[in-house]
């Protein structure tokens, strides 16, 4: 059976204030019998550890279950008063519970005194109040750890992803591409070199700026997508078709920058690109604010040299920034990546 944390110190935490809890409560409710009698000893301890034990863990599961309700830092005070309440009310019970175990074998072995009762229950009030402010200080340092870890995890995979799209524009092979196309279209059709320098200034416009922001607009993707684009159909010509219907609702929609190109540079890597096999990509959205980006599949002959660090990047950058997961289809016709939209 799994049992339920409230902390990941929470073991350690059990280990060092249960013991401490049952002794001070043992020495409250019997007095110095506690200490003179080892049946006694023996008997309080293992009643009092027990019921203790029992009621840390439902106290856990109540914590674990109010931090669900309440979850955000604003509600904070309700969730803390939640939990005080049901915590003193689970406490009290079991105070009086071991109270009544030891006064059914008081015969036997317990002098109990009946005012020792009240105390025992201020004493578990006191108990309460300290470990709640523990374990909530306890709990918050470590939510903090997690998140700033989490945002180390995210800078790092927006540089990789950074890292990778640059890196995959300006190597040799893109240069050469993309200069010898300028190079035919300025002695061809000077307006059309023109039109393709402006694009593709703007491609490196955008990737220079990518990372001034977590986030893009999915306008702003799109923009650029179609920027880059330009660039691919400029190369290909009429073999390579990009169709976008996206509702304009979900312009403002956002997702991690250089996401569609990533996506439009991958299909490109491993697609045949051909005048009898021409290489369509959509881009999509969904009326539940998901993008699909989808392209038929024409795998090349030999192999490409891939180390999947695109598509890992962006399902990384999703999964940090909680907005859901990407899924990727490839039913051998054709290949769909859907982006989970986030809001703002």
């Amino acid at each position: 059976m799994k049992v339920t944390r409230y902390s990941n110190q929470d073991e350690l935490l059990q280990l060092v204030i249960i013991p401490v809890y049952v002794v001070i409560l043992n020495t409250i409710l019997l007095g110095t019998r506690y200490w003179q009698d080892w049946p006694t000893a023996l008997f309080a301890t293992v009643v009092a550890l027990g019921v203790a034990f029992a009621t840390w863990l439902v106290n856990n599961a109540a914590g674990l279950y109010l931090n669900r309700l309440f979850p955000s830092l604003s509600q904070l005070f309700p969730r803390l008063l939640w939990l005080l309440g049901w915590c003193l009310c689970s406490g009290s019970v079991a105070v009086v519970l071991i109270y009544s175990l030891y006064s059914w074998a008081d015969g036997l072995l317990f002098p109990l005194r009946p005012g020792r009762l009240g105390w025992a229950l201020g004493y578990e009030l006191l108990v309460v109040v300290l470990v709640i402010t523990l374990y909530e200080g306890v709990r918050t340092f470590e939510r903090w750890e997690q998140k700033l870890r989490e945002t180390e995890e995210l800078k790092k995979a927006n540089l990789q992803s950074q890292f990778e799209s640059l890196k995959s524009q300006i190597n040799p092979h893109f240069l050469f591409n993309s200069l010898n196309t300028l190079s035919s279209l300025i002695e061809e059709d000077p307006q059309q070199a023109e039109l393709f320098v402006d694009e593709m200034a703007s491609v490196y416009r955008y990737l220079l700026r990518s990372n001034e922001s977590q986030l893009a607009t999915l306008a702003a993707e799109l923009d650029f997508a179609q920027s880059y684009f330009h660039l691919l159909r400029t190369r290909y010509g009429e073999h390579i078709h990009l169709d976008q219907d996206v509702d304009p609702q979900f312009h403002e929609r956002l997702l991690p920058p250089l996401t569609l190109q990533l996506l439009l540079e991958n299909t490109v890597k491993h697609n045949v690109i051909l005048p009898e096999q021409p290489l369509t990509i959509q881009i999509q959205s969904q009326p539940d604010g998901h993008l699909v980006v989808r392209n038929n599949l024409q795998r090349k002959n030999s192999r490409v040299l891939s180390n999947q660090i695109g598509l890992a990047n962006i399902a990384t950058q999703f999964r940090l920034l909680g907005g859901g997961t990407m899924r990727v289809d490839d039913d051998g016709l054709f290949f769909a990546v859907t982006l989970p939209l986030l809001q703002r």
